[in-house]
């Protein structure tokens, strides 16, 4: 397994990242953290983790600069800038595409609160590139019409407890045309600090994106993806 501090350029910005490679990683899965947080976000580490046990190998960075990071803090105003957010991850997917040990790897995104909407809106960017998409108490809503153009399979995990989030969520789904899951955490909040909530979402997401990795790799007469198709609808677990 390699471990490397990265520097990502951007539309003239140049961002912090971390990218860990496991030996034989079938895929590479780049994360979008939420408002107010970073590459360092402790939920997304630890998930990153528990993929990298499982073969997978991550890119956590910074969606934002040093300055912007500052700014933001006292004005809130880039967290919810989706075009410049989605924009800094597709510079990341091609970057992940020309770097010598990813370059052979398919790209899947986890997004965290906005960095979903990002994470999304970059996907339907990139219909090429993103082979799915894991969202974490996400706000899948602020991707707009971009909800639409996905191809990836999606799916969407949120807190029981997370309600106006779940009910967004849910409205979310309702408007993709790819095939979509929404998972419910039983009892969990925005945060999933509960005992085990974030585990399951490890887990879950794990899951998830082995499945995609196998599907895309069996060749061009399987399955689009995780779910069983375009036209299934949700499943909607622990409700």
């Amino acid at each position: 397994m390699t471990s490397d501090a990265v520097r990502i350029p951007a539309d003239g910005a140049t961002l912090a990242g971390d990218l860990v490679v496991p030996a034989s990683a079938g895929a590479v899965v780049l994360f979008a953290h939420g408002s107010g947080s970073s590459r360092l976000s402790p939920r997304n580490r630890a998930v990153a983790t528990a993929l990298q046990r499982s073969g997978l190998a991550t890119l956590l960075m910074d969606l934002l600069t040093e300055q912007e990071e500052e700014v933001d803090a006292l004005t809130a105003g880039h967290r919810f800038d989706i075009a410049l957010l989605s924009g800094r991850l597709t510079a990341a997917i091609d970057w992940l595409g020309g770097h010598p040990g990813t370059a052979d790897l398919p790209v899947h995104l986890f997004g965290a609160s906005t960095g979903a909407a990002a994470a999304l809106t970059a996907a339907a960017e990139k219909p090429d590139q993103v082979r799915s998409v894991v969202s974490r108490g996400g706000r899948p809503d602020l991707a707009g019409d971009a909800l639409g153009r996905v191809r990836a399979p999606v799916l969407l995990i949120v807190g029981g407890e997370d309600r106006e989030v779940l009910r967004l969520n849910r409205a979310a789904a309702d408007r993709l045309q790819a095939p979509h899951e929404v998972h419910v955490v039983p009892g969990a909040t925005h945060l999933f600090e509960e005992p085990g909530a974030l585990d399951e979402v490890a887990e879950v997401a794990c899951r998830w994106f082995l499945r995609a990795v196998a599907a895309s790799s069996s060749g061009p007469g399987s399955s689009s993806g995780p779910s069983s198709g375009p036209n299934s609808g949700p499943s909607v677990n622990g409700a």
